[in-house]
């Protein structure tokens, strides 16, 4: 899993799904970490406009590119809709945050040669 998180830091362009409502909310907390050391980062949620400067999407087909990688926070039930908009949209990496895991959402990255990081936080296994 290591080499696995290497490859995954070593890209550019994140899209972070997840709850912005504040800044103690982790989604937010990983946006400003990601923003902070240099990334393009895209917030995706369906019921916030903007995050910290940034326009946040309503869901992964909206940006308007191909991001790297894309960083779930999220309940379960969306993680598993979220990853079948990453195939969709061709995006070929996906980081799991612990309480968004799905074995359903692992499985069909799996299935789908999307390369997925689980049971790790972006924010201390870096």
């Amino acid at each position: 899993m290591k080499d696995l998180i290497d490859e995954f830091m070593a890209q550019k362009i994140f899209a972070v799904a997840g709850s912005f409502r504040n800044e103690e909310k982790v989604a937010y907390k990983i946006l400003k970490d990601l923003k902070a050391r240099g990334y393009k980062v895209y917030p995706v949620n369906p019921q916030s406009k903007e995050v910290d400067g940034l326009k946040c999407y309503p869901s992964i087909i909206d940006i308007p590119e191909v991001v790297d990688v894309v960083d779930l926070v999220t309940p379960s039930s969306a993680t598993e809709q979220i990853v079948k908009q990453c195939l969709e949209k061709g995006i070929k990496r996906v980081w799991i945050q612990p309480g968004a895991e799905s074995e359903t959402a692992i499985k069909y990255c799996n299935e789908n040669n999307i390369k997925v990081v689980y049971n790790a936080c972006i924010m201390k296994d870096k």
